[in-house]
């Protein structure tokens, strides 16, 4: 069986990416693996994009599932440092799915663009046979700003500092915390499973990339999803062409992490982690970055620098993409012993 999860640089590289539809000029940042978003100029403007899965869990209960669904769409254009204007949507609905619940899921997300200015320009919704949670359908979030104030995903340069907000596998412990509770509840102590299942609302990196971007010359941003820190790093320095160097005891780790991978028997340092932001920034700038994500109550840290070379070093060691994400196949273990549990 194929792996789960996204497809890796290889299958990118052999049947993606050699077929791009038409060359355009305005296109001034196009597909690249591992890069979170793309660009356009329309007249004077920048307009970035990108495009993801709507991801509804409905064992997070309705509102809380669409609260991650938005930030996850959200994060991925956030992380140009252009605030997010717009957004397409598409729900590919279970039948199952009642109008109530689906009025929930919509509710969220307008209040979420609300806050956000954010404005629904177009979409489609409907209930199909075949699909299925948590995949319902997928969106394209949109920022349009100065093309000055673009960070380019490519932009990392030899001598910046690597900033790591939150720190490690926060979307992995929260997740997993609060859909196998009942599982954790014969090895960890009640107040050890709430510090796990309170990462859950770190899980958006928006209000960090907009908030660094806005405080100081950052080069290029990442949010850390699929394969975790190490993996988005790693893509960082690809994208840039430079190596990147950290030290792991500089990150900061949030309560309940280590013990809730522990008890799922997942490396949080690979481990899926959107709502971690990492950063490129001037040296010049870190001061001033740091000082603002401490200001809005985010946790972050200077963990190393940008070298000449290639790839990533941790603690002094050559370290590989990790390939694969532990945090699929411990869902499905979990999803399993919890079923198995309830019989």
């Amino acid at each position: 069986m194929a792996e789960l999860g996204k497809v890796d640089r290889d299958f990118f590289d052999e049947y993606i990416y050699p077929h791009l539809g038409a060359d355009r000029d305005d296109v001034t940042l196009g597909p690249q693996h591992g890069v979170d978003f793309g660009a356009i100029e329309v007249g004077d403007s920048a307009v970035v994009m990108a495009t993801d899965p709507v991801f509804i869990m409905p064992s997070l209960g309705f509102e809380r599932a669409a609260w991650f669904a938005f930030h996850i769409l959200m994060s991925d254009v956030a992380v140009s440092g252009l605030p997010p204007t717009h957004l397409s949507v598409d729900f590919n609905l279970p039948p199952e799915i009642t109008d109530e619940a689906f009025e929930t899921v919509w509710q969220t997300f307008d209040a979420e663009a609300r806050n956000l200015g954010v404005s629904v320009v177009t979409g489609h919704t409907a209930r199909y046979a075949g699909c299925n949670y948590p995949m319902v359908g997928g969106a394209t979030p949109i920022a349009v700003g100065d093309p000055d104030e673009v960070v380019r995903p490519d932009g990392a340069r030899v001598g910046d500092r690597v900033v790591v907000t939150k720190g490690p596998a926060i979307e992995a412990t929260g997740l997993l915390s609060i859909q196998y509770e009942p599982l954790m509840e014969t090895d960890l102590d009640p107040e050890t499973i709430g510090d796990a299942k309170d990462r859950f609302f770190d899980m958006s990196p928006v209000k960090d990339a907009l908030t660094a971007a806005a405080a100081g010359p950052v080069t290029a941003m990442h949010d850390a999803t699929e394969c975790g820190i190490y993996g988005g790093l790693f893509e960082m320095g690809r994208a840039a062409g430079v190596r990147i160097a950290i030290e792991r005891e500089r990150v900061p780790v949030q309560p309940g992490v280590i013990e809730a991978c522990d008890f799922f028997g997942i490396d949080p340092w690979i481990a899926i982690s959107e709502g971690t932001l990492l950063l490129t920034v001037d040296p010049s700038g870190v001061d001033d970055v740091l000082g603002a994500l401490a200001d809005e109550g985010i946790p972050a840290a200077d963990a190393g620098e940008v070298r000449e070379g290639s790839g990533l070093v941790v603690d002094g060691e050559k370290t590989e993409h990790p390939g694969t994400d532990p945090f699929w196949a411990a869902m499905e273990e979990y999803g399993e012993k919890l079923a198995d549990a309830g019989e």
